[in-house]
C-alpha cells in the first residue's frame, strides 16, 4: 500500500464528500476534526458554481462544519485573478443562484461586442436558447470563453444532472475556440489552493468523488488522489479510468483507516 506518512495536507471536494443533497454524509464532521486533531492543513476545493462562497460557507455550518470562508476555493476565485491579471472585466456571465456575487467588485456585466469574457458554469434552467446565442455572438466577436468548471454532471438529491461541461462544449463546437477551464481539473486552481497553504503537491492528496476531475486532475500534477465511493462514484468508471486513485474508500469517513 502506498504510504501516506509524507502527507501535510488535503485538498477535500465540497458536494458528494462532505454531503449529498441536504444532507451531511455521515461521519464526515469527524473526519474535518480528524484532520484537525492531526495538525493537518486543509482546504475546500469545489467545482460548484451555483453559491458564492459566503452561502457555501453558511450551507455548511447549518450542516455542522466549522469551515470558514477563507478556507473554500471556487472556480470564481481563479476566474477573478485572471481577469484582473489581463486587466478587462468586461463579462457575459451565464450563471444561476448567487455566485453573482463573487463577481460583483470584479466583473462589469455588460452586453454586446464589447465583451471581453463569457463566463459560463452550471447555470441550470437559466441556459436557455436566448442565453446561448448571446454567448456565441459574443465569441464571434472577439470574447474569450472562461469555463469556471466543465464537469459533465453532478449528484442532486433527485438524480444526475447535467453540469456546464456539456454547454461548454458546445460553445467550444459552434465557435470553434477553447475555453479555459477556471475549476478542477485546472493545474493552476489546484495550484492556488496548494500556495494557500504552503505545501507541495507532492505533499498534499486530494479526496473526491469524481474520477477525472477530482482524482486524475490531483495526480497528474503529482498529489496523491483519494477516491470516495459517494456522491457521484460509479464503479464502472473507476475500473475504466486510466489514472487510478492512490486509494479508494467507503467514504470521507473512513478516512482515519489511512492516516
Amino acid at each position: 500500500m502506498v504510504s501516506i506518512m509524507d502527507v501535510k495536507g488535503f485538498l477535500i471536494d465540497l458536494d458528494g464528500v462532505l454531503y449529498i443533497g441536504e444532507n451531511a454524509v455521515d461521519g464526515a464532521q469527524g473526519a474535518i476534526e480528524l484532520l484537525r486533531e492531526k495538525k493537518y492543513r486543509f482546504r475546500f476545493v469545489s467545482n460548484t458554481t451555483r453559491k458564492c462562497r459566503k452561502t457555501i460557507s453558511d450551507r455548511l455550518a447549518q450542516l455542522g462544519f466549522d469551515i470558514p470562508e477563507s478556507s473554500i476555493f471556487t472556480p470564481p476565485l481563479a476566474a477573478i485573478a485572471r481577469m484582473n491579471a489581463a486587466g478587462k472585466h468586461r463579462c457575459l456571465l451565464i450563471t444561476t443562484g448567487d455566485v453573482h456575487k463573487d463577481f460583483e467588485q470584479s466583473c462589469d456585466r455588460s452586453s454586446g461586442s464589447s465583451i471581453d469574457y463569457v463566463v459560463i458554469g452550471d447555470a441550470g434552467d437559466k441556459i436557455t436558447y436566448e442565453k446561448m446565442n448571446e454567448a456565441f455572438r459574443a465569441l464571434n466577436n472577439g470574447a474569450e470563453i472562461i469555463a469556471l468548471e466543465k464537469d459533465r454532471y453532478w449528484m442532486a438529491p433527485d438524480g444526475l444532472m447535467l453540469s456546464a461541461g456539456p454547454f461548454v462544449a458546445a460553445l467550444e463546437f459552434a465557435t470553434g475556440k477553447t475555453a479555459t477551464v477556471m475549476g478542477k481539473p485546472s493545474k493552476a486552481f489546484f495550484e492556488m489552493a496548494l500556495r494557500d497553504m504552503e505545501i507541495r503537491p507532492d505533499q498534499a492528496a486530494m479526496i473526491g468523488d469524481d474520477i477525472i476531475t477530482d482524482i486524475a486532475g490531483a495526480r497528474k500534477i503529482g498529489m496523491k488522489a483519494i477516491l470516495v465511493r459517494t456522491g457521484k462514484f460509479k464503479e464502472e468508471a473507476l475500473r475504466s479510468a486510466v489514472i487510478k486513485p492512490t486509494y479508494v474508500i467507503d467514504s470521507i469517513a473512513s478516512l482515519r483507516d489511512i492516516l
